[in-house]
């Protein structure tokens, strides 16, 4: 007894098994109604304390990103952030011109049916009027303007008050999500799939989750490939041998479910494949920030499924806009579990989706399942980022004198 209760899940495990309680518990007819409306109550306060905290995490999250790309802004961090963008853009329409094709191939009419079909759901029984301080529009406005000036007093030596206070209000953000939010997202999920399977969605649902895990896996690991593939060919280095050296890194990633944790380890994989040290201790933990193509890749096909099966609107120039939003608002996902999608979600409702509704509810729902992922697509890409930047670095920025010295430290390891 003592081992099993020694056990750690994970946040994988936990989500996967609230969903499996959740359907099996709503369909369980005995209980009586009052019962089943508590975990629908706990998840209606978790949703107005969501509502309340996303716009606090827009501004202790995008006032110091954008602060802190902005300072100093040099031709090194101009080329990353460039480099870290595109591939992130290119995730995001690639994910989303494949499964604008593709998802409608297994959600047909019937499954559309089935979700939008009027259903009685368990009502809460009660709700707080928890209204957040800002609404999402004035959050990102006041975040943009704040962290643009403070970055430019910050340039004269100024600004240094504003910059730790915002620094420490991103920390307190990020505390209550690691100890309120992630935490209580299984309890959430538990909820909001027993109010499914009451009201008999629940399993139409399920028959598409399966299958957006199968293509938004596919599409990571072939675009790690092909990443790898194009700084082989501009490196001259064999992209089997960078391939194997990043498989660390990759399966680190899929277990820690944060890019943060992983960059010793990226770090590693870069010294392997003879990246520089300056320029590998620059960009591996600066891309961890800003290059995410492997969750925007699970973000828009996870938005693009929840589009088709309410029949909504998924037009390309409003998925264009929304991606490239996205690509930009995820440089301020903290560097843990699910922070993508914290960070992404205020901005669903470009394509009319309510971050604290059920649609919203959904996409937590299958973005958290598939974190692990999406997080090592993340990492590997920061390290094919990194041989380009130090081919780029050695061959135009360095002195003659010192590329020798460069590349002698920087030599390959078998």
């Amino acid at each position: 007894m003592k081992k099993l209760s020694a056990i750690q899940f994970g946040l994988v495990p936990k989500l996967l098994l609230a969903i499996l309680l959740g359907v099996i518990v709503g369909q369980l007819q005995f209980i009586p109604e009052f019962i089943l409306q508590i975990p629908v109550t706990v998840s209606s306060l978790f949703s107005s304390l969501l509502s309340f905290i996303i716009p606090l995490m827009i501004v202790g999250y995008v006032v110091k990103g954008i602060s802190d790309l902005t300072q100093g802004a040099g031709k090194l961090l101009g080329l990353n952030a460039l480099l870290a963008y595109s591939s992130t853009l290119i995730g995001g329409f690639t994910a989303y011109l494949l499964a604008s094709r593709l998802f409608p191939l297994f959600i047909d009419a019937s499954v559309r049916n089935t979700v939008q079909e009027e259903a009685v759901e368990l009502e809460p029984l009660f709700t707080l009027p928890l209204e957040p301080l800002l609404d999402v529009t004035s959050a990102i406005v006041f975040a943009f303007l704040f962290g643009i000036f403070i970055s430019w007093l910050r340039e004269d030596g100024k600004g240094e008050v504003m910059y730790g206070f915002f620094t420490e209000f991103g920390a307190i953000i990020t505390l209550i999500l690691k100890t309120i939010i992630i935490p209580g997202l299984p309890i959430y999920i538990f909820g909001n799939f027993m109010n499914l399977s009451y009201a008999g969605t629940a399993f139409s649902l399920l028959s598409v989750f399966w299958r957006v895990f199968l293509v938004v896996i596919a599409l990571q690991l072939f675009l790690i490939v092909v990443m790898f593939m194009i700084a082989s060919f501009y490196t001259g280095k064999s992209p089997l041998f960078l391939l194997k050296n990043q498989i660390p890194g990759y399966f680190t990633a899929l277990g820690t479910q944060s890019s943060a944790a992983t960059i010793p380890v990226n770090l590693e994989c870069a010294r392997k494949n003879g990246v520089s040290r300056e320029i590998r201790e620059f960009v591996i933990p600066l891309s961890a920030t800003i290059h995410l193509m492997g969750s925007i890749i699970t973000i828009t096909s996870c938005v693009t499924a929840v589009l088709l099966m309410f029949d909504m609107p998924h037009s390309f120039g409003m998925m264009a806009s929304f991606i490239a939003t996205l690509g930009v608002a995820m440089v301020a996902a903290p560097g843990a579990p699910g922070g993508a999608i914290m960070s992404a979600l205020p901005f669903v409702y470009m394509v009319g989706i309510d971050p604290s509704g059920t649609l919203g509810n959904l996409l937590i729902t299958l973005y958290m399942t598939q974190d692990s992922f999406g997080t090592a697509a993340n990492v590997s890409g920061d390290n094919a980022i990194a041989l380009i930047i130090d081919k780029i670095y050695s061959s135009y920025f360095l002195k003659e004198s010192a590329k020798g010295e460069v590349q002698a430290e920087a030599a390959p390891v078998d």
